[in-house]
């Protein structure tokens, strides 16, 4: 009764405009594009801070990856062996080292030599898998298909032609840009190690140091929204990682079993390519179909059985078990941000687009939640939820 008369007694200010959702809502967006638009009035002022952040972004990524994969064995053999962080460090990076030599004493001459073999032989592969496929479709009943395939293969082959084209004339012509990106993946690869060490030494500190910077009364809210924030690219990063490893062996094994040539080299643009999810390993199959078909049908067959097996395995056992539902995101969601963020951004839209939106998503909705709380505009709701507690304990 009191909110009633309350709410009886508000001005039309009050009632259409600070306690009106729809209003709020509208004021929200006003400013959101406001600030956005003043950015954009300042941005010769930002220019040197975007500069700043562009130049150390790629080892920080490459070091923040690395420090997801080896922090929680870092963390357990500290926790439950008391083994000092800096031995389990030490130890790790001898492994990697290990690890990296060979990779590059064993592994990298096979895929490299695959490699170059498969782009030597591209052009051949692909005008045999054409001719194949112009064979099958001869007959008369698949006249109007073989015309939209032809065109189809035809327009693909023309972009690819001309995307190979401009990719090699932008190298040409742009030789800084060359020696400039050559000098980022040097100073990343010199750099990041440095970083993760001592994101690994003192990275537990990390949360309670900066939770101290919040309001007393807004500590505990905080250090939880960074606990969330945490755990939310621990998920995903070591869940896409993992996946896109076992992926990577599982085509390996299975075109290695088929007799498919380039199977090494097939298998790790699988494992790459994966970490693009829903779209990744289906762009990496191409290749192998197109080899398959020119080889023959059955090779056509084994190789979407060996893809079949390792959807399955990955969707029904591998999935599920590494990254689970900690995402709390629906597949279609997904999908719509990956499409959004690649138009956008390019290949960086697709790469960080979905651990952007969970950090952002983690932060509205405790923004939202906490809004709830405290905002008049909610009383409403509020009462008519305490009334219905009301009559449940009555009852």
């Amino acid at each position: 009764m009191k909110y009633k008369r309350r709410q009886g007694e508000q001005s039309v200010f009050q009632k259409w405009f600070l306690n009106n959702r729809f209003s709020i809502v509208l004021l929200n967006f006003l400013l959101f594009f406001l600030v956005i638009w003043l950015f954009n009035k300042i941005s010769f002022v930002l220019n040197p801070a975007r500069l700043f952040v562009s130049a150390i972004l790629p080892p920080l990524v490459l070091a923040v990856i690395q420090f997801y994969i080896m922090n929680p064995l870092v963390d357990f053999l500290e926790r439950k062996f008391h083994v000092p962080r800096f031995v389990t460090i030490i130890g790790l990076f001898l492994l990697v080292a290990v690890i990296l030599v060979w990779i590059i004493n064993t592994l990298l001459p096979i895929v490299q030599s695959q490699i170059n073999s498969l782009i030597k032989h591209w052009p051949h592969i692909w005008n045999n898998a054409t001719l194949a496929i112009q064979n099958e479709l001869s007959d008369p009943q698949f006249h109007s298909v073989k015309n939209n395939i032809n065109g189809a293969i035809n327009h693909a082959q023309n972009m690819l032609f001309k995307s190979s084209q401009n990719a090699i004339n932008a190298a040409l012509n742009n030789i800084s840009s060359a020696i400039s990106v050559i000098t980022i993946i040097f100073m990343t690869v010199v750099t990041a190690p440095f970083i993760l060490f001592f994101m690994l030494k003192d990275g537990h500190k990390l949360r309670p140091y900066v939770t101290e910077f919040a309001p007393k009364r807004w500590q505990k809210s905080f250090s939880q929204l960074l606990y969330e924030i945490n755990a939310a690219l621990a998920s995903y990063i070591r869940g896409q990682i993992t996946v896109a490893f076992w992926v990577g062996i599982m085509f390996a094994i299975g075109y290695t079993i088929i007799g498919q040539p380039y199977a090494i080299a097939l298998a790790v643009l699988s494992g790459f390519l994966n970490l693009i999810p829903y779209f990744g390993t289906f762009i990496a199959f191409i290749p192998s179909i197109v080899i398959a078909i020119m080889i023959s049908v059955p090779m056509l067959i084994k190789v979407l059985i060996v893809f079949a097996i390792e959807q399955t395995i990955e969707s029904r056992v591998i999935s599920p078990l590494v990254m689970g539902n900690k995402m709390a995101m629906h597949p279609v969601t997904t999908i719509l941000l990956l499409i959004g963020a690649s138009s956008v951004w390019g290949l960086w839209g697709v790469i960080f687009g979905i651990p952007i939106y969970a950090i952002l998503k983690i932060i509205i909705m405790r923004v939202y939640n906490y809004y709830r709380r405290v905002s008049q505009v909610f009383a409403e709701d509020k009462s008519a939820s305490l009334t219905t507690e009301d009559a449940e304990n009555k009852n």
